[in-house]
């Protein structure tokens, strides 16, 4: 019974309320522009719930991410969007997946379901900007070479996906802005993809959905840092 009122209360009401919110969003979308591609309603889903999860530096956000990251590879293969189908499955997977373990490894006071927030030094922000340089110019060819659609576009939302990943796995607040920067390229890259098909609206709705998201998780992030500083 008490862990069952813990699950509840787990979550604000205001944090259901925007989980509810989304999930709505989402599925209204999928009705009106799309209806037939059950894979990116599922995706989606899976995608916004992730997000309520990573707000509150729970790991299993990490995990459903990755179940996400697999989906979401498989749907921009279908339009010939290699570099989010590469950068998904490529790079956010498995970031995803080194971040699970490393918020698994880094508890809060030995809280499992929050994670310890990580202040970066100005010497791994550099590091940080020097790899993001290089895997930025390195799937610049790589996308050039395989004719991907919207050559630039793409390979800037490589650039902020890695940004986003890198950020998540060392449990920096500003994991949610990279991730909110990366949402910006995918509206304009999804609104592209449906001017040729209609359908791929659900997709932009989507990832509408998931910005406002993602701020909320920058602005908890910032509240859980100052709260564990103030109790450390």
């Amino acid at each position: 019974m008490n862990q069952k009122k813990s699950f509840v209360t787990y979550f604000s009401k205001k944090e259901y309320l925007l989980w509810l919110l989304s999930i709505v969003f989402i599925a209204a979308s999928f009705c009106i522009f799309d209806r037939q591609n059950n894979l990116t309603l599922v995706a989606s889903l899976i995608g916004a719930t992730s997000l309520i999860f990573n707000a509150k530096g729970n790991p299993i956000g990490q995990f459903l991410m990755i179940v996400f990251s697999i989906l979401y590879g498989i749907i921009s293969f279908s339009f010939a969007y290699y570099g989010e189908m590469i950068t998904y499955l490529g790079m956010t997977a498995p970031m995803a997946l080194f971040a699970l373990i490393s918020w698994l490894r880094n508890p809060y006071n030995g809280n499992r379901s929050e994670v310890k927030v990580n202040h970066l030094d100005k010497k791994e922000l550099i590091l940080m900007a020097v790899l993001t340089l290089a895997v930025t110019v390195l799937f610049y060819f790589v996308l050039k070479a395989l004719h991907t659609m919207n050559l630039i576009p793409s390979t800037i939302s490589v650039t902020t996906s890695f940004l986003a990943v890198y950020l998540t796995f060392r449990r920096s607040a500003f994991y949610a802005l990279g991730y909110a920067a990366n949402d910006i390229v995918l509206i304009f890259l999804w609104v592209m993809a449906a001017k040729e098909e209609p359908a791929y609206f659900s997709v932009v709705v989507c990832f509408i959905i998931f910005l406002i998201n993602d701020f909320y998780g920058f602005i908890n992030w910032k509240r859980m840092y100052l709260r564990q500083q103030k109790q450390a």
